[in-house]
């Protein structure tokens, strides 16, 4: 029963679109094979698939992560996956749009118009495109003045650049040079750069002059 159930339990893993909890592992398993598990089988078939994946012969691993468990690519492999998101995704999002996601990343939960605040042009299409490609997703409403809408990033976005979460993305401080700053400089809390750092996009100051209309 153990090699079956850590079978189940894996293909879970793997086919959940999220972290999947143990006891939503739980209610699909007992459901599938018509039994009920003893508290800690699950957790005991887990410690055995993580254990499995943590050998050098497998690029990825299962971590717990927001509550559940996924499968996650190891760090070993996060340049090799970035180079290859850079080729087949980020190049089909215009400045405009990876200048916004790059605010998005490090001022999540953000309004539209703390976005706009900062870039200076409206961005209504950029954010627009963020959300069609799932790399952005709304958090919630502000309780300030008209109750705006915030927006953060998804967990798509941090499996394309291979981060395991906000922690894992590139320090401010790290970005010092003016090239690497959206808009005209700004307080330390209003930096933003280009969490992608491709070589194809660089993040220039915008013109003094504030656009009305992103161009596309």
């Amino acid at each position: 029963m153990n090699k079956n159930l850590n079978l189940h339990i894996e293909s879970l893993i793997f086919a959940s679109e999220k972290p999947i909890t143990t006891e939503e592992i739980t209610s699909v398993v007992e459901e599938t094979l018509e039994i009920l598990l003893d508290p800690g089988q699950v957790e005991e078939a887990i410690n055995f698939l993580k254990e499995k994946y943590s050998s050098d012969d497998f690029a990825i691993e299962i971590i717990e992560i927001s509550g559940g468990f996924a499968f996650m690519t190891k760090g070993a492999f996060h340049l090799t996956i970035s180079n290859y998101l850079k080729q087949t995704t980020t190049k089909k999002l215009s400045k405009a749009a990876l200048e916004t996601l790059s605010i998005v990343a490090y001022k999540q939960p953000v309004s539209k118009s703390e976005i706009e605040s900062i870039r200076g042009v409206n961005c209504d299409y950029a954010i627009q495109k963020l959300l069609d490609k799932e790399l952005v997703e709304i958090k919630g409403r502000s309780e300030g003045v008209g109750k705006p809408l915030l927006y953060g990033t998804s967990e798509k976005f941090f499996d394309y650049f291979g981060l395991r979460g906000v922690q894992d993305l590139p320090k401010l401080k790290d970005f010092e040079l003016p090239e690497n700053m959206i808009g005209t400089p700004a307080p330390d809390e209003y930096e933003a750069v280009n969490v992608m750092n491709t070589e194809s996009v660089t993040l220039e100051a915008l013109p003094e002059e504030t656009n009305t209309k992103e161009e596309e």
